[in-house]
């Protein structure tokens, strides 16, 4: 059975662009280009897995995101936004979004996530791994060696989106982008907080899987492991 999703778009020309990838990708699409439509069908149809824009008409995407969670509708919620600051991520989670992609994006990451939404939906958890290091996205909750980890919001979103990188190497200003989106802090942040995120995935382990690769980025990866890319 394929998998039904709902979006809601109020870029028309994107929504067209989506629905025909998805439905070549055998999902089923229902398409709705404003915040009141989209509770409506929400609510009176069984979705798997809902992608949700931010900036919508009329009801915008975290007031929507609030109502669903609110009706007890728990199917995962994947969230489009222009918007890359952390703020509005956190934002986003409080209000029950399960994930977020910036736009603009590749249709592949975004078929991507909604088959790991849609993977989490049918029972199955989430979680990132790379050697002993874990993240278990639905439970929030970090690990390595089976030890549990604790991380600022900050550096959650940065080994995040590096987990899911993995082993390629994730360019500085991509890193800054997805973390602060356009309001970057200061030239030295975010060597701080890579600094920050080794020392506790890290700490005194053999193994160091935080690497600063000069010129380019920063990866997780075990040490000799091949790229899909270069470096």
């Amino acid at each position: 059975m394929n998998t039904r999703v709902l979006l809601i778009e109020d870029n028309v020309d994107l929504a067209k662009t989506i629905i025909q990838f998805l439905t070549l990708e055998g999902f089923d699409t229902d398409y709705v280009g404003n915040g009141h439509a989209g509770f409506n069908f929400a609510v009176k149809n069984k979705y798997d897995v809902f992608i949700l824009d931010i900036n919508l008409p009329g009801l915008d995407g975290l007031s929507v995101c609030q109502k669903l969670r609110s009706q007890g509708i728990d199917a995962p919620i994947l969230m489009l936004t222009a918007r890359g600051t952390l703020f509005d991520k956190l934002a986003g989670f409080d209000a029950g979004t399960d994930d977020y992609l910036i736009k603009p994006f590749a249709l592949d990451e975004l078929l991507a996530r909604l088959r790991a939404l849609a993977k989490r939906k049918s029972g199955q958890s989430l979680k990132l791994q790379v050697a002993d290091l874990c993240m278990d996205i639905e439970r929030k909750k970090v690990t390595r060696a089976n030890n549990e980890l604790i991380l600022t919001p900050v550096c959650w979103t940065i080994l995040e989106f590096l987990l899911r990188k993995s082993p390629n190497v994730v360019d500085r200003n991509d890193l800054v982008q997805t973390v602060w989106g356009d309001e970057p802090p200061g030239s030295n942040n975010l060597k701080v907080q890579i600094h920050k995120l080794r020392k506790i995935v890290d700490g005194d382990s053999k193994i160091s899987l935080v690497e600063t690769v000069r010129g380019h980025g920063f990866a997780i990866r075990e040490p000799n492991e091949i790229p899909e890319e270069y470096p």
